[in-house]
């Protein structure tokens, strides 16, 4: 390059074909140090900046008919393009800009109102009070799709809120009703208790009563049947 430049000089200054080599280099630097070391490698044979651009477009773009078909495929994506079952505004708006911008890439583009309209129409039932809102708002028309995309996901950040703070008030009655009902249950075992006590102090005392009331040969039956009535009030307090 700088054998040929001082062959190529002139008194009048360098020439014509040198300075096409000075911004064929210079075009060559830009485009490079704009690609990854996989593209890098894929123009690193080129001879001029402009084989490195057609190289470049191709393996990105493709050729007339590959762009033809490209555009017919995502035109088909944008028109079907619709919010799935438990999907994230966030994940909306990715899918959303990803095909946006394949269609610029192909020198595609839509206004602000077209994108808004097709966002809107996208989302499903349960956002339909919110796009009410939206469409009704006089900076319908002129906000920018970012813009929009930020006030779904403030409204969906505050139902996420709500929804939160409805199940934690749900578990909470939850737990109260438990412990009313342990307690009741509590109160009930409690007064069974006192019950069969009190019947067992009623059969203690008549036991006495006949008891005493008996002569001594039947001593021996009224024993064994203390003993018994005995082992039934231990049993109780133990239990």
């Amino acid at each position: 390059m700088k054998k040929l430049f001082l062959k190529n000089l002139g008194p009048n200054g360098p020439s014509k074909k040198v300075r096409n080599l000075k911004y064929d280099c210079i075009a060559k630097n830009i485009i490079t140090y704009g690609l990854s070391s996989d593209e890098f490698f894929r123009v690193s044979q080129c001879e001029s900046a402009k084989e490195m651009w057609d190289t470049l477009e191709v393996t990105h773009e493709g050729k007339n008919d590959v762009k033809r078909e490209r555009k017919h495929t995502l035109i088909q994506e944008y028109e079907m393009f619709r919010m799935k079952k438990g999907e994230t505004i966030v994940e909306v708006q990715k899918r959303f800009t990803h095909i946006v911008n394949h269609f610029m890439s192909l020198r595609k583009t839509f206004d602000k109102e077209e994108l808004n309209i097709k966002v809107l129409k996208c989302l499903d039932r349960s956002w339909q009070p919110k796009v009410t809102a939206i469409s009704e708002s006089k900076d319908f028309t002129s906000i920018t799709i970012a813009s929009l995309f930020g006030k779904i996901r403030e409204h969906e950040l505050e139902m996420d809120r709500l929804n939160l703070q409805e199940n934690e008030d749900e578990r909470v009655k939850t737990i109260a009703l438990k412990v009313v009902g342990n307690k009741n249950c509590q109160d009930s075992s409690d007064e069974s208790e006192e019950e069969t006590f009190s019947l067992l102090s009623k059969t203690f005392s008549k036991f006495l009563k006949r008891r005493n009331n008996k002569n001594n040969s039947s001593n021996r039956y009224d024993n064994k049947k203390y003993t018994e009535l005995t082992q039934q009030i231990y049993m109780f307090w133990v239990c």
